[in-house]
């Protein structure tokens, strides 16, 4: 099975996972609002699925995916001491521009 970086390393794969942050949608919906065909969102999804990214229930003749986000938290852990570094980064900018003279608009 691929590791989440590797899923995810697929942009398309990446805007499906966007539709489906605000809700569950059937895969017609997707297809809809992708450049893609719906064997190839069908073939998208289905790796998702594996990867645990993605649930699916059917109603009737329709198939509808919903975010499962808990395979994030691997890409969240990872991500962790990049967001510290940003954070200690960000904080000795604004260390620095609080220590500097304000200075006033030039005068017309």
């Amino acid at each position: 099975m691929a590791s989440t970086f590797e899923v995810l390393a697929e942009p398309h794969r990446r805007d499906i996972l966007d539709l489906l942050r605000t809700g569950e949608r059937a895969v017609g919906d997707l297809v809809d609002r992708l450049p893609l065909s719906q064997p190839t969102v069908s073939k998208h999804l289905k790796v998702l699925r594996e990867a645990g990214l993605v649930d699916v229930r059917q109603d009737a003749q329709r198939r509808w995916y919903r975010l499962c986000p808990e395979p994030l938290a691997e890409i969240d852990a990872w991500l962790a001491p990049y967001r510290r570094m940003w954070n200690d980064r960000l904080d000795a900018l604004q260390r620095h521009l609080d220590t500097m003279p304000d200075q006033e608009a030039p005068q017309p």
